[in-house]
């Protein structure tokens, strides 16, 4: 197939998966607000009252869906919306500014609710670009509430809904019609609306641009996830390769999982314990039920992004000592708070450039108590001797010292509270930062293993915002150098008999599969669904020959050559074309 058809339109793979049928253009009716002078202020402010309530009524219904299709704690975004109509200062502004400036409510609240979405929108964090949608739909809400109308917002069954942006209570409430996908001109990865799709298993391209203006309702839509493509009025070539591609995959996924209790093992014997990335929200039955040896990285800052707030002791205890339990015997690795960068600060601090400022070991070291608080949770928890520590963008030997000593502190309060914990918790840091690389033999003697995140270690080594549409195509975790840095990571860590684990991206791509093996990692860390498709390239190759595909790969000088040399190797060793099934048109 030809990748210059033109009926195709490009977006951002938001949730995995292919479906086919027809587009539904959905619109949401926009409320016209004017500045308009009110005589009686003690009605308009009744009538706010009455839309705030009105607006937090729908939102709890939309909660009680949400348990029910999401489960409750990815339904706690709508919780989340609820407590932004309850907060004080928010309301205590929009009822004095009636008063004050007599104008009518729904101007005004308008007015005030923009005011904090140009805030987050002036952000240069995109998570915080992606919550301002979520504001805008409390803010219509309550216009709409205040109006007294009704919202309408009846679409067909069985469609493909193609709009401007799509905001998390549309995602569930759509699920009554049994949607098939979403194609939306804005929005990213991790905006609310994409991650409840993820949840739901209905695929979703966004930030397609114009797909509103390109496609029309009742057009039938190929909308592929895996690669952020949609496929307008197909021709019957491209028909016919999607509804193959959509039977291998059905077929593929009843053959992987008989694979999800097997071991990855090579032709020749050489052992990768193929682990999980797990949310802290995440389904905790699927990451088993996809054969995970065990959980190589816990992203424990999704406890904030769900309680919009720092979890205390307790909370996190409780957290923790529940996944520990889980899965055990099997070993769990919990990081540390990765807060900063491109993850929301819960403060309000601007920084010219996050990416290189206050985040990760940087801001918990700066923030003793809380980082303190977490540290307790997690040598309490781990009494059944399954849990590891590890800390993010780690970029000095100091911050790794200033962490093993606030460790014995804490040990030594829980001591004296006569509170149980574990003595001994395997410490490891996070390998991101082109620095941390270059004193791996100092780290290799304070801690017990690496992990690397191969997500910021590639953008960092190659200078290239990974979040940056414009230069996108220079982020490449093939480029030579990044293959020069794991096999030095991998020499550097030998040299002090470290564990080192893979946990970013790069860990899942297919491609990059062989080049992990010859590198000699014992252990990544996926995503789940991927577990027994990785199982199934590893089991079909030898460490020898990725041994050799290495070296040969080292030689290389771009990064064009290096998957060349990985392409040639699939299509020669295998006896069918993983690939092939992946690819898009």
């Amino acid at each position: 197939m030809k990748k210059s058809e033109d009926n195709i339109i490009r977006g951002i793979a938001a949730a995995p998966g292919i479906t086919i049928a027809k587009a539904f253009l959905y619109s949401k009716e926009t409320e016209s607000i004017t500045v308009e002078d009110i005589s009686d202020i003690h009605e308009a402010k009744s009538n706010l009252s009455e839309a705030l309530e009105k607006s937090k009524h729908e939102l709890r219904k939309i909660f009680e869906l949400a348990v029910d299709k999401l489960g409750e704690k990815r339904a706690a975004i709508f919780d989340a919306q609820i407590m932004i109509l309850e907060d004080q200062i928010l309301i205590k502004n929009l009822f004095e500014r009636i008063e004050k400036e007599k104008k009518s409510p729904e101007f005004i609240v308008h007015d005030e609710i923009t005011k904090y979405q140009n805030i987050m929108n002036a952000s240069t964090e995109f998570y915080m670009k992606e919550r301002s949608q979520d504001i805008e739909d409390i803010k219509n809400r309550i216009i709409r509430n205040l109006k007294k109308k009704k919202w309408k917002s009846k679409i067909s069954n069985d469609v493909i809904v193609i709009t401007d942006t799509i905001t998390p209570a549309d995602t569930v409430l759509f699920t009554r019609v049994n949607v098939k996908g979403y194609v939306t001109n804005f929005g990213g990865i991790t905006s609310h609306a994409a991650i409840v799709a993820r949840s739901l298993n209905i695929p979703a391209v966004v930030g397609a641009h114009d797909a509103t203006a390109k496609i029309d309702s009742d057009d039938l839509i190929i909308l592929d996830g895996y690669h952020g493509e949609v496929i307008v009025n197909p021709s019957e070539v491209q028909l016919d390769f999607y509804n193959d591609k959509i039977k291998q995959l059905n077929d593929l996924d009843s053959e992987l999982l008989k694979l999800k209790d097997e071991k990855a093992v090579t032709t020749d014997g050489f052992t990768i314990n193929v682990l999980a990335n797990l949310d802290v929200d995440a389904e905790i039955e699927f990451v088993l039920s996809h054969g995970a040896e065990g959980i190589g990285l816990i992203r424990t800052e999704q406890l904030f992004n769900v309680l919009e707030n720092f979890p205390d002791e307790e909370t996190q205890y409780r957290t923790y000592k529940g996944l520990s339990n889980k899965f055990y015997p099997k070993q769990i690795t919990i990081r540390a708070f990765d807060i900063g960068g491109d993850k929301v600060l819960p403060l309000d601090v601007k920084e010219p450039n996050p990416m290189l400022g206050w985040r990760g070991i940087r801001f918990l070291l700066d923030h003793v108590n809380l980082f303190k608080t977490q540290i307790r949770a997690i040598l309490r928890a781990s009494v059944n001797n399954n849990i590891r520590f590890m800390i993010p963008m780690v970029s000095s030997l100091t911050e790794v010292k200033k962490t093993k000593a606030l460790i014995e502190v804490c040990k030594q309060e829980l001591a004296q509270e006569n509170k149980k914990y574990s003595a001994f918790v395997d410490f490891g840091i996070m390998v991101e930062v082109p620095s941390a690389t270059l004193l791996l033999r100092e780290f290799g003697r304070e801690v017990s293993f690496f992990s690397i995140g191969t997500n910021d270690l590639i953008q960092y080594l190659l200078a290239v915002d990974r979040g940056n549409d414009i230069i996108s195509d220079s982020y490449d975790e093939f480029h030579p150098a990044v293959i020069r840095a794991l096999e030095y990571i991998m020499h550097q860590a030998k040299a002090t008999n470290t564990h080192v684990n893979i946990c970013g991206e790069m860990a899942s791509d297919h491609y990059a599969v062989p080049i992990i093996v010859g590198l000699g990692f014992n252990s990544i860390s996926i995503n789940a669904s991927s577990i027994p498709y990785i199982k199934k390239i590893i089991r079909s190759f030898s460490y020898k020959e990725c041994r050799e595909l290495l070296k040969e790969c080292l030689k290389l000088e771009t990064e064009e050559e290096i998957k060349s040399k990985i392409k040639s190797f699939y299509n020669t060793r295998l006896k069918e074309d993983i690939d092939e099934i992946f690819k898009s048109e």
